[in-house]
């Protein structure tokens, strides 16, 4: 007879274990905490050298560096300006809205030597020229009219972030003067720089 009670308390012990484990995967409140995460990425612009253009060369005989060589700047009868043209491409990125920098050094080509850059009627003493560029959408020109010497630039707003080839295409046309058109070129070196910037506006 005194066996059944003993039962009986590890029958009851069992039932309460069953029980605390049943209520311990009852999900209580959920703590949660807002954790913002921040970074920065800098205002970058971007541009490799330039390359010229399949077919994009008249009249010039490639990249020499970063110089463009006209192979004849005047026609040999006449000695006025030869046409000439050519077409690089930049692979270009600017990961903000920004603006391309067109700049003339001398606002068209003129003569190493300062003594040729006098004006001798019905000779061209300096030369006219125009830069095109193109990236993506967003194309402007910079006319280096060649009527004073001195930095000319133009500027071109881009709205937003551009990646890919920036073009740049730079022509002289036939007869190109600072005088009257076809006139005949006074001899010399001639000679510009062209600078391309990508830049906060």
């Amino acid at each position: 007879m005194a066996a059944r009670p003993i039962l009986a308390g590890l029958a009851l012990a069992s039932s309460l274990a069953l029980a605390g484990q049943t209520m311990a995967q009852t999900p209580g409140p959920i703590a949660t905490r807002t954790m913002p995460v921040a970074g920065t990425v800098p205002n970058v612009c971007t541009m490799d050298r330039g390359r010229v253009q399949p077919g994009g060369l008249i009249n010039i005989t490639g990249l020499d560096g970063d110089t463009l060589r006209i192979q004849q700047l005047t026609d040999p009868q006449t000695l006025a300006a030869r046409s000439a043209s050519a077409t690089i491409s930049f692979v270009a990125m600017c990961n903000f809205p920004h603006q391309i920098r067109l700049e003339s050094q001398n606002n068209g080509l003129w003569p190493v030597d300062a003594r040729v850059a006098s004006i001798t009627p019905g000779f061209a003493s300096a030369l006219p020229y125009r830069a095109d560029v193109a990236w993506g959408q967003t194309t402007g020109s910079l006319e280096a009219n060649a009527t004073v010497r001195a930095a000319a630039e133009q500027r071109i707003t881009v709205n937003g972030a551009s990646v890919g080839d920036l073009r740049l295409r730079v022509e002289l046309q036939q007869g190109a003067s600072n005088g009257e058109a076809n006139a005949p070129v006074v001899a010399g070196i001639y000679t510009d720089t062209l600078r391309i910037y990508l830049e906060p506006r």
